[in-house]
């Protein structure tokens, strides 16, 4: 923190002056009473209403159907895959051949069962992921979580057999980041005794461990600071057979230094602190930039993809000749960043409408080619691997259900479709149309609405509002079966908001609502609800608005700075004490993005858009539905819980609901992602359709 915590200091006296501290105590037993006394009460209400049972079988049907699309991931030239359905809620670890994949119905090998393993041992397991080891990927590093915590337990898995590896790698319980260095070495990044963790709560400290070493007798090979965000390892591969081994210290959120390896040690490379390592292939580490970078006479604008030649960043790091990939365009973004054995795929957005262009090496230089797949829509590739030139890519709308595309960078020539998500609600009366609103200081914010094709402007249109607007994470077209089944065939509408703060439009539209700059994310939200009114698509009475975690700060705001908007707002695990969030689980590594409440200018600031500290009496405040969860130690569950006990003692209406498993998204399993799911749309039905 920039400031300390002093006697008499205005965080002390903030502190001292909350009556509501005993609910941040996580497992507390009066903290949890309380969260159990208005889960009941909130659930009898919202339960009773003879809609909420067909709305939770419709979510749930959804949610579990057998027919989704099993979304491939690459290794090796087969397909694995993580499964959950109604029998295999907790969900199955599987792979298959390419060519089974392809198939109608393909025939799975199930190399772990999450449900057997956590009745087995007693534990609620949440698979977290798997790492395996290059170049042959028969032993895994499976991450699992304890009921959907951010802290997982690492363990040791041998693909051929099936099994967890006796006397294999295990590392306990923990926010940690660990990653193949070789067959029997890892690099890992977590607690590693008193003073290892930054004050974020995340590890600053990585260690070779090497096996059948006990973890304190690791070595280190790289260390941060205890006020960065934290440190992390990453080795990289790629198909000409080179390997980068990478620690990124993460000064802040969003500025990091980039250290790679060489014969003589660690060595920083003199990339921009606003940068991303995106990937290697050909030899060449790919760079996202956040910010203008000028380096060897040549100049590099903000959001473009750069490549550095390897060799040369080994021998001098800080002499480095960057090579132009890609410079998006003032509209555009780059959404992701994928490789295959010689060649780049980038996720192009133009006007928050998707493409996929692929980039080859051609003498010192990137050539580009559009490929060919279906326009306005969101197009992404979800797998693609080192090996080889296959890759595979999404293609999703509001209306469209869900398509999944196999391509050869090879040759970037049209994919082919091989699978297709069936229709999970009825369609054809809709259609989806794209606005734009004139935020307070004249910028335009696009929207897009989705409702049915001969709706009346009469401004009686139930309608849901969604937006996120931060992080630089962009809201893109897609298709939800539950929104559609339980809002749009009901006769809903609904709207995401392209807000800054997000990614739609590069790095400048993200830091465009940074810390002070943040009220213009606010007035954007604010702008587009206006703008649906004056177009008559809805009114205040029928206008509802939905956000999570940082999106759940976005409606706590607007639920107090704009309460005359709306008549139902969804608060999904958020952040409401701005005053306090640094302070809360992994809070202190979002003040790049929020603010020092430590520094007085910046808490002032803070002061005047803190949701928990500027509830009050008199404003006629809609009654707002709080959802969390007690497991997620990533934004504090005491967020939610100092917000509605404020709200219950100056006697003001609401909702809480609190997933005592779940994690940050406040669902363990998909029963509990279908409850809480239709918890929700009982809660906008009621609002806004009755």
């Amino acid at each position: 923190m920039a400031a300390a915590i002093g006697t008499g200091s205005p965080v002390q006296a903030a502190d001292a002056a909350d009556p509501y501290l005993w609910l941040e105590e996580v497992e507390g037993q009066r903290a949890l009473d309380w969260v159990r006394a208005e889960n009941a009460r909130s659930l009898d209400e919202l339960q009773a209403d003879p809609r909420y049972s067909r709305l939770h079988d419709e979510a749930l049907a959804i949610v579990t159907a057998t027919d989704r699309i099993p979304m491939p991931g690459l290794r090796g030239g087969r397909i694995y895959n993580f499964w959950q359905d109604n029998e295999h809620v907790r969900g199955l670890w599987r792979r298959t051949t390419q060519e089974s994949y392809r198939t109608a119905d393909p025939q799975w090998e199930v190399l772990l069962d999450l449900d057997k393993l956590s009745e087995a041992e007693g534990k609620n397991w949440v698979y977290k992921g798997a790492q395996c080891r290059w170049p042959d990927y028969d032993r895994c590093l499976i991450s699992l979580s304890d009921g959907g915590k951010d802290a997982v337990t690492v363990r040791e898995f041998d693909v051929p057999s099936k099994r967890f590896v006796d006397d294999g790698f295990v590392l306990p319980e923990g926010k940690q980041d660990v990653t193949w260095e070789g067959p029997d070495t890892l690099l890992v990044a977590r607690e590693w005794g008193p003073g290892t963790m930054t004050t974020s709560g995340y590890a600053f400290v990585v260690k070779r461990l090497k096996r059948g070493q006990p973890l304190d007798q690791a070595a280190e090979v790289f260390r941060g600071t205890e006020t960065d965000v934290g440190a992390s390892p990453l080795v990289l591969h790629d198909g000409d057979k080179n390997t980068a081994v990478i620690f990124a210290r993460n000064v802040t959120f969003y500025e990091s230094e980039t250290w790679i390896d060489t014969p003589a040690g660690p060595k920083r490379l003199a990339v921009p602190a606003k940068s991303t390592l995106s990937g290697m292939v050909r030899g060449r580490l790919l760079f996202t930039l956040q910010e203008d970078w000028s380096v060897g006479g040549a100049a590099f604008k903000s959001g473009a993809l750069v490549s550095l030649d390897l060799a040369e960043a080994m021998r001098a790091p800080e002499t480095l000749k960057p090579t132009l990939v890609l410079q998006p365009g003032p509209r555009q973004s780059i959404e992701g960043v994928s490789t295959t054995r010689a060649h780049i795929l980038v996720d192009l957005y133009d006007n928050v409408q998707g493409g996929l262009r692929r980039f080859a090496l051609q003498d010192g230089r990137w050539t580009a080619t559009d490929i060919p797949l279906p326009r306005n829509a969101s197009v992404g590739v979800v797998a693609a691997e080192d090996e080889s030139e296959t890759y595979f890519a999404s293609v999703t709308s509001f209306l469209i259900p869900s398509t999944l595309w196999l391509g050869d960078a090879g040759t970037a020539a049209e994919p082919a479709q091989i699978k297709t998500l069936p229709a999970r609600f009825d369609a054809s009366n809709h259609v989806t149309e794209q606005f734009e609103a004139t935020s307070r200081d004249g910028t335009k914010i696009p929207y897009f609405v989705v409702r049915p094709k001969g709706m009346k402007l009469d401004g009686a249109n139930p309608t849901l509002l969604y937006a996120y607007g931060g992080f630089q994470v962009s809201m893109t077209p897609g298709y939800s079966g539950t929104i559609g089944k339980l809002w749009l065939e009901k006769g809903g509408v609904y709207v995401l908001a392209n807000i800054r703060g997000g990614g739609e439009f590069g790095p400048a539209w993200h830091q465009a609502g940074l810390k002070q700059n943040r009220q213009r994310v606010f007035d954007d939200f604010a702008a587009v609800a206006q703008d649906l009114i004056a177009r008559k698509i809805t009114s205040p009475r029928r206008l509802g608005i939905m956000g999570g975690s940082n999106g759940g700060l976005l409606m706590g705001v607007e639920l107090i700075q704009h309460p005359e908007l709306w008549n139902a707002v969804v608060v999904q695990v958020p952040l409401l004490d701005m005053l306090r969030y640094n302070r809360l689980l992994a809070g202190a590594s979002w003040m790049a993005e929020y603010g020092d409440p430590g520094v007085p200018a910046e808490r002032a600031f803070l002061e005047t858009i803190s949701p928990y500290q500027n509830l009050k009496l008199g404003p006629k405040y809609p009654e707002p539905f709080f959802v969390t969860s007690t497991k997620d130690d990533r934004v504090h569950p005491g967020h939610a819980r100092k917000m509605a006990a404020k709200m219950q003692a100056l006697g003001l209406p609401f909702l809480y609901y609190e997933n005592i498993e779940g994690g940050h998204s406040a669902a363990a399993n998909l029963r509990e992602t279908a409850r809480r799911t239709s918890l929700e749309f009982m809660y906008l039905t009621r609002k806004l359709m009755d």
